[in-house]
């Protein structure tokens, strides 16, 4: 027959791993993972200058990005499925006038380039960050991920997942100058 202090060890075993069962779910499951914060808010775009999926077209640089006003940078990938659900959102932004730079993450060019000609190119510049690096310094959790820059080149405001008409409205449209009629 256990002892008292044998009795004791196993309800306090039973009692933390309880503890940390309720710490675990509520790390998983609470929240919202597209409000990640970005520690870059508020600072300057990382530097950066990366080759353009063509040969022969223009790449994307850090000094790009900083236009005089809001700019969207759209990380994706051809590999990426919810890259394409939000791909019309994109091409209705950049006929609306925004200017969205697109930042191409771990990809096969050619596929990226199929990607572009099936669906359209809503990009100003488009830069290949073959190794991922770039995205690194952005602090990308993965794709896609669109960030909001100011005139200045400084980062607004991230949101990460697919845009959808919600997602726009609340997470990107503020920020950006647009005409009252066009949102």
């Amino acid at each position: 027959m256990p002892d008292k202090q044998q009795k004791l060890r196993h309800w306090l075993a039973l009692s933390a791993a309880f503890g940390f069962f309720v710490l675990f779910y509520f790390a998983l499951f609470s929240g919202d993972p597209t409000r990640l914060p970005s520690a870059l808010t508020g600072q300057a775009v990382p530097d950066f200058d990366l080759p353009g999926l063509e040969a022969d077209s223009a790449g994307l640089a850090s000094s790009d990005l900083a236009t005089g006003r809001p700019v969207l940078l759209n990380v994706w990938a051809s590999w990426c499925g919810p890259c394409r659900d939000e791909h019309p959102q994109l091409m209705a932004l950049a006929r609306r006038g925004v200017t969205v730079f697109g930042l191409n993450y771990k990809d096969d060019a050619d596929a990226a380039r199929r990607f572009i000609g099936s669906l359209g190119n809503p990009y100003a510049r488009i830069g290949a960050d073959t190794r991922g690096r770039v995205a690194i310094d952005f602090g990308v959790y993965g794709v896609p991920e669109t960030f909001v820059i100011d005139g200045a080149g400084r980062i607004v405001t991230r949101f990460a997942g697919p845009l959808d008409r919600a997602s726009l409205a609340r997470e990107i449209l503020p920020y950006l100058e647009l005409p009252e009629a066009s949102q």
